[in-house]
């Protein structure tokens, strides 16, 4: 059956590997284009348990071996990983007649793989740039920063165009690097609100009773526990949330901010009042995110917040910082609350604001569950996407590389 497009996707992390958001971006993404006519390969890292070929949803997943080979730090096993990743992507384009359309890569651990096919193929390049180093690290500050940092750069100048899921990241992205402005394009992020919908047979009361008691309101947050997520801002609002309200704060998520974290609310003896949970499994996680009686966002950096959309899937009220595209998808007291940056008084105002008054929590939440389906749906992210293709491949086949 042929194709309108047939498109090599690199990524270093797709389900059952996630790391972050990229997996899950790439994952609906990919199978919103295949539904929409587009051939898509993806090229990824292995997994224990996946295997090294499959077709998901019309998508084709090669995974790449990047455990055995081995490597004294993560700059080389990122080396390595594109050394693989350039063979598996070289091999499927050969095998097809050399007729694939476009590379699109997805952030800087797949800038070398992908700015080799794009010149030993002479094939387009587009880059989606979900995240910077400069963003997350508030500046460069090492050698291996400055690394991360002049690999995004080179990807972003191969890039025929860059695509960010927030009009804050494009103008972040532009600044970073020094982009043409024509050169950058607005696709946001979406979220599987379908998934939410399905009954998946869970009687929700009896299980927030693992997560809760029933007279205690479920304040939760998903993320990894980094600085720049704010989650320490949470949990010095505890306490003072405490005063006002009954509730547990459960806490889904890793990194390395854990350990300290664990100790400080020990150190206050609110251990029973605050449940770390690592990470759970995407039906759990679902679950308690249609339990929670609110969803707070508190980064103090942050690109999207996909979390943010998978809570107004849930139909839970979110608290989030104004910050970044946090401040694009939540309009406030509409969809949402907005709360100021790094400010733990505020964070609290917020969370007792909606766990207070019950109408106004009901109201936020079914007009950001409307908004969710008119804007973030992968269906039309997809087609958006498919039109930047079909944007570049026409410029490809006016130019001299053509």
């Amino acid at each position: 059956m042929s194709h309108e497009l047939t498109v090599i996707m690199l990524t270093w992390e797709f389900p059952p590997r996630i790391i972050g958001g990229i997996s899950p971006h790439v994952y609906y993404l990919s199978k919103s284009l295949a539904k929409n006519d587009v051939k898509v390969y993806v090229i990824t890292c292995d997994f224990p348990g996946a295997p090294q070929h499959e077709t998901v949803n019309g998508v084709e997943v090669f995974r790449i071996d990047s455990y055995k080979n081995p490597s004294p730090d993560f700059a080389s096993w990122v080396y390595l990983m594109n050394m693989n990743m350039q063979k598996e992507a070289a091999a499927i384009v050969n095998s097809l007649n050399k007729k694939v359309d476009i590379f699109h890569a997805h952030d800087w651990l797949v800038a070398n793989a992908s700015i080799g096919l794009k010149h030993v193929f002479r094939r387009p390049l587009i880059a989606t740039i979900h995240s910077t180093e400069i963003g997350r690290r508030n500046g460069i500050h090492s050698d291996y920063e400055r690394m991360i940092h002049e690999t995004e750069a080179w990807l972003t100048y191969e890039a025929w165009k860059v695509i960010c899921c927030s009009n804050y990241m494009v103008s972040h992205v532009r600044w970073a690097f020094g982009l043409p402005e024509d050169k950058l394009v607005m696709i946001p992020n979406g979220v599987n609100f379908q998934d939410y919908a399905k009954n998946e047979n869970t009687d929700l009361n009896q299980f927030r009773r693992n997560f809760a008691l029933p007279e205690e309101k479920i304040v939760l947050f998903v993320g990894r526990l980094v600085y720049e997520k704010g989650i320490h801002l949470l949990i010095n609002a505890v306490p003072k949330v405490l005063e006002k309200v009954n509730a547990k704060f459960v806490i889904v998520g890793d990194g390395y901010m854990k350990g300290q974290l664990s100790n400080l609310v020990k150190g206050m003896g609110l251990a029973h009042k605050v449940l770390f949970t690592g990470f759970v499994d995407e039906k759990t996680l679902r679950n308690l995110q249609k339990c929670a009686d609110v969803s707070v966002v508190p980064s103090l950096f942050e690109p999207f917040g996909i979390v943010a959309l998978e809570a107004m899937a849930a139909k839970s009220p979110v608290v989030v910082s104004d910050t970044g595209g946090l401040s694009e998808i939540i309009e406030h007291d509409v969809t949402g609350v907005k709360v100021h940056p790094n400010d733990t008084d505020s964070l609290v105002w917020g969370i007792t604001k909606v766990l207070l008054d019950v109408n106004y929590a009901n109201l936020i939440k079914n007009n950001a569950y409307q908004k969710i389906q008119e804007k973030y749906n992968w269906d039309k992210i997809s087609q958006q996407l498919k039109s930047v293709y079909k944007f570049v491949l026409n410029g490809y086949s006016k130019s001299f590389w053509a």
